[in-house]
């Protein structure tokens, strides 16, 4: 049976957002054999103020100025999704979008000095797309229709290596520059892991550099992030390291790092918080670590049992293809828009 085509315009925080290209770009092609046609609306401007005080002012004017078109654009659709909020921490033009209306949040919004905005742009909207469960429940609570959709995985990019990898253990770690800190605070596991493993490597994915203070910096091997190596960095790993505070701000993280090893066939080593723990209890896909003692333990139980790793990696690998896959969330995605659009 031949589904209406639907018309949908995500507006976005701009082409450099992380929750951008996962969470709304990369499903834009998928959706088009559901009968959704999905046209992204970045922010050119940006979504978060510039550092420098006297430059907020004719940031926030440009940025609303750049959306004030997008309203009267907006009735020319059948569903709007807001992936966030257009401007940071701030409810602007959003009452004045025509049609259904769709929020995707992928952070605990809420916790930020503002965070009311959040609980009054969910209840301007139709629905509340959740990237975890414990968003989820947040948005529950105030008695928004919500919808549980992790950020989905491109496992055809994201695959294991074709050959077998050769060479020492490389203990690997990807993400921003700002969440460093989550593995600079690992430098006595990582030291312990380095004593007990004499032939073992970090290996840094980042688009700035760690600063550890004394771990020995001929084992560590930095990686500039980009779009080009993202996967390739990956593939190369032994394991692959996701240390987060315990807070209710990892809680609303989407575990996304984690599930890009797993897609890449690696075990984990994980704080068990949040999502991560959600992820622990699926399968045997890798160790929960809560001290610097554990850590240790953990990293030095994958490197010295190679086998054991291969069969969580491969475990990790199936678990996302059959619920964290671009290929399988799409579908969910197409879905809810349907519900909502109709």
């Amino acid at each position: 049976m031949t589904r209406t085509p639907l018309n949908i315009a995500a507006f976005t925080g701009g082409q450099t957002v992380p929750s951008a290209r996962f969470r709304v770009r990369q499903y834009i092609d998928p959706l088009k054999s559901h009968g959704l046609m999905v046209q992204e609306f970045p922010s050119r401007a940006g979504q978060y103020p510039p550092p420098s005080l006297w430059k907020r002012p004719p940031w926030l004017l440009a940025t609303i100025l750049e959306r004030v078109p997008h309203i009267l654009k907006s009735r020319k659709f059948d569903l709007i999704l807001f992936q966030r909020e257009l401007v940071s921490t701030l409810l602007t033009l959003e009452p004045y979008f025509a049609g259904p209306r769709l929020l995707d949040v992928d952070d605990a919004i809420w916790l930020h000095k503002r965070g009311g905005f959040a609980a009054r742009l969910a209840r301007l909207s139709d629905g509340v797309i959740c990237g975890n469960s414990f968003l989820q429940s947040y948005f529950d609570d105030l008695g928004c229709r919500t919808w549980l959709l992790p950020t989905a995985v491109d496992s055809d990019r994201f695959s294991p290596k074709a050959d077998e990898r050769t060479g020492p253990p490389v203990i690997g770690w990807s993400g921003s520059g700002g969440n460093l800190i989550q593995l600079e605070r690992l430098e006595p596991a990582l030291a312990m892991v380095f004593l007990k493993n004499k032939s073992a490597r970090l290996r840094v994915i980042c688009n700035r550099p760690p600063h550890f203070q004394n771990l020995d910096a001929d084992r560590v091997d930095y990686v500039r992030w980009s779009p080009e190596n993202e996967v390739s960095a990956l593939q190369d790993l032994s394991l692959g390291l996701m240390p987060i505070e315990d807070n209710d701000w990892s809680r609303g993280k989407c575990s996304y790092k984690m599930l890009t090893y797993m897609a890449c066939g690696l075990p984990v080593v994980v704080s068990p918080i949040g999502m991560n723990a959600e992820l622990l209890a699926m399968d045997e896909i890798g160790f929960g670590a809560a001290t610097q003692g554990d850590w240790a333990e953990q990293i030095t139980a994958l490197l010295t049992n190679p086998d054991l790793g291969q069969k969580m990696g491969e475990r990790g690998r199936r678990l996302v293809v059959a619920h964290f896959s671009l290929a399988h969330l799409s579908s969910r995605m197409a879905d809810i828009f349907r519900s909502v659009a109709s």
